[in-house]
């Protein structure tokens, strides 16, 4: 047991056995385990790091991925927008076309008709002559002397 007051020789043993033995527990246990416990720390914080910076690289990804979807969507309106206009433009060419073409056959047609319906009065018209001069001649029983129309009766 201990002495009040220790012995020296005793204090003095058990002060350098403890520095002994905790220089060698320093070197073999301790820092082993130190460094043990502080390269472990370190690889948490690495991974952690990573995992954040991986974390942040999705996100900016995922919002990168958004903008370029929201880029092609505008790019895609507008080019339905362009060639739906450039369709219709090429609907009211066409209207245009065909309302020219059948503005031109009516043109056309109504020529032809009023050629036709002048012929017609003209043949009407030498028709008659001819007819009144026969019907005249008939009545009268004799030639007509007149510069008109002759026609010959079948009779």
């Amino acid at each position: 047991m201990l002495k009040i007051p220790p012995d020296w020789g005793t204090f003095c043993a058990l002060i350098v056995s403890f520095l002994v033995f905790w220089f060698i527990f320093k070197r073999l246990l301790f820092y082993p385990f130190l460094k043990l416990l502080a390269d472990r720390e370190r690889k948490l914080k690495g991974l952690k790091d990573r995992t954040e910076q991986l974390i942040r690289e999705g996100r900016e990804a995922h919002e990168r991925h958004e903008r370029e979807i929201v880029a092609v969507r505008r790019q895609a309106l507008a080019e339905r927008e362009s060639e739906r206009r450039r369709a219709e433009e090429e609907v009211g060419r066409l209207m245009e076309e065909a309302r020219l073409a059948s503005k031109d056959s009516i043109e056309q047609v109504r020529a032809e008709i009023e050629r036709e319906l002048r012929a017609a009065e003209q043949q009407l018209g030498n028709l008659g002559e001819n007819l009144a001069a026969e019907l005249a001649e008939r009545v009268l029983g004799r030639p007509l002397k007149s510069g008109g129309p002759r026609v010959h009766s079948p009779n």
